[in-house]
């Protein structure tokens, strides 16, 4: 089948016109063979790129029903569309059965539809309406003891871009950061805050075995020194810890929040788990999992019947001595989540692979069952100058998240954290983030953004909004324009992969794949000295892959400068 173009293909994007292409098969089965359940019709890109631009099993499916052989089948039913859905014609310029596949190979005019839709769209192009659905998203999340650190920095970025897919796909998205800040690492924090406040009248004082012993901590201690002087010296514990403690976690709160926000994360809710505690809500989470006959007590504690749902151990949710565990708080939280959203996703650090379980488990104990995921943002490790950087939090031996920011820069650290799919360990060469090279992929990226608005510089500012409007884009041909044009189209596509393999790298990839295209095409097509019409094509090109080029970067957080 060769289709010869009409004025309706114009109207048609590849995927509208892969969707009427499936509608047309549909039909066309329906009709000669009426008793065979209808096959799910996917597309992927054919195995040889001279076979077209999508490809279809179809004739597979239908062959294990029918009996017979793909090819005759795939033939038949490009016969039968041929004869039925004469509107395809204008959408594509080959539609052809090769080895039992259904080979499509769009018409020009259907690329050309892609490169007016990106310019009528601008920053919106990919984003598709609101569906309704609420999501609950997690990440980030650290202990108020200290600074955020590296693998905070991974979480950030996983989830921020994972947010901002989700948005742009059309669900109703809600950020959220528990602080952890109840319990004995509390007692901790504030125990080495006053050991470091000691330190200030008497520099030998001990500092606590199970305390934080990073320098984050003096700068606070010299604070308090100055406003109390002595006053603490004397002091019972009774009264300096819970002090000390408070000052501590909301110091160190204050400055997570500071750093989140220059790493360019919003969140929607800070959520204390001391105020879920003096709230009522944690003793609420307790008596929704009694009555639903989940909990027993045994030797005065109270434990959950995790085992019942597939963890290997049941939960202490109160010890004996009426003190509840973190876990409990964990139930009051997911409850308030789950009773909010019609789905929670929790983003937790690479220690935290036993939480998965048990936190599926309480959904399910609470009536939510498979509405909870909790994805697991791997280690990151640190190279500089060929080694490793040695890191312990407990050891005092920290490398800040601000100190990375300091010592790349916002945009690198997003785009590093992010390239690399969230369950695998990420190896961050902090020399290669610096380095102003095409070797440095964050680099790269920015530079074919750069490279786009310097070429818009240049032109005739007529000309530039002339091209804007679309109307010249049929001019476009040649094959490096074409491989462009395919790989912008990609955009909504790529996004929705984002938000359904969970897989913000993938926009890290996509980004890189423009930017490569675009090189290709500025290597290979004269833009400001070809004549008028191509000239005004090649500009609305330009307009389309610099938007897509930009939509890309701010899905990950990351800017696209007009000049480096």
């Amino acid at each position: 089948m060769n289709p010869t173009t009409t004025d309706q293909g114009d109207r048609l994007l590849p995927e509208e016109a892969l969707d009427a292409f499936a509608r047309a098969v549909r039909e066309a089965i329906s009709a000669r063979w009426p008793h065979v359940p209808l096959p799910t019709i996917a597309f992927e890109p054919p195995r040889r790129q001279e076979h077209g631009d999508a490809a279809t099993t179809v004739a597979f499916a239908l062959a294990k029903a029918l009996k017979r052989a793909p090819q005759e089948l795939a033939t038949t039913l490009v016969a039968d569309i041929a004869d039925r859905a004469t509107e395809l014609r204008a959408a594509f310029d080959a539609i052809e059965a090769t080895g039992g596949f259904i080979n499509l190979r769009f018409a020009p005019n259907v690329w050309h539809a892609t490169v007016r839709r990106i310019l009528r769209d601008g920053m919106r192009y990919g984003e598709a309406p609101r569906n309704g659905t609420r999501i609950s998203l997690e990440f980030g999340s650290a202990n108020p003891t200290g600074p955020l650190v590296v693998v905070q920095g991974r979480a950030l970025s996983i989830g921020d871009a994972l947010a901002r897919a989700m948005r742009a796909c059309g669900y109703d998205v809600f950020t959220e950061w528990i602080i952890n800040d109840a319990g004995n690492q509390l007692d901790a924090l504030g125990r080495s805050l006053y050991a470091r406040y000691r330190q200030q009248f008497e520099p030998t004082f001990p500092f606590p075995d199970d305390g934080y012993p990073g320098d984050y901590l003096i700068p606070i201690a010299q604070a308090i020194a100055r406003e109390d002087g002595t006053r603490w010296i004397a002091a019972p514990e009774e009264e300096w810890l819970p002090h000390f403690a408070r000052r501590g976690r909301d110091e160190l709160v204050a400055a997570q929040m500071r750093t989140v926000e220059r790493f360019g994360v919003r969140y929607d809710l800070w959520q204390s788990e001391r105020e879920l505690h003096e709230s009522g809500r944690v003793e609420a989470g307790l008596r929704r999992l009694v009555e639903a006959g989940t909990t027993y007590e045994r030797d005065g504690a109270v434990y959950f019947r995790a085992t019942t749902f597939g963890d290997d151990k049941d939960r202490v949710l109160v010890r004996a001595d009426g003190r509840p565990t973190y876990y409990c708080a964990d139930v009051a939280y997911h409850y308030e989540k789950l009773q909010r959203a019609d789905l929670v996703i929790d983003i937790l650090g690479p220690d935290h692979h036993g939480y998965i379980g048990r936190l599926r488990g309480l959904a399910a104990a609470l009536g939510y069952e498979g509405r909870l995921e909790v994805l697991i943002a791997q280690q990151v490790t640190l190279v500089r100058g060929g080694e490793q950087v040695r890191m312990s939090k407990r050891a005092g031996e920290i490398v800040t998240l601000d100190r990375i920011l300091d010592d790349v820069g916002v945009d690198a650290a997003r785009f590093f954290f992010a390239m690399l799919s969230p369950e695998q360990p990420l190896t961050f060469d902090l020399d290669l983030a610096r380095e102003r090279s095409q070797e440095n992929p964050v680099y790269y990226v920015q530079y074919g953004h750069t490279r786009i608005a310097s070429v818009l510089r240049h032109a005739d500012p007529a000309d530039v909004e002339a091209a804007r409007s679309g109307e010249h884009v049929a001019a476009l041909a040649h094959p490096a324009e074409t491989a462009l044009i395919r790989r912008l189209g990609e955009l909504p596509r790529t996004i929705r992969g984002v938000v359904e393999h969970r897989a913000p790298h993938r926009l890290a990839r996509y980004a890189r794949d423009v930017a490569t295209d675009f090189h290709q095409f500025y290597s290979e097509c004269r833009i400001l000295d070809a004549d008028r019409s191509v000239r005004l094509a090649r500009l609305g090109l330009c307009l389309a892959a610099k938007t897509v080029l930009a939509r890309a970067l701010d899905l990950l957080g990351v800017s696209a400068p007009e000049a480096m």
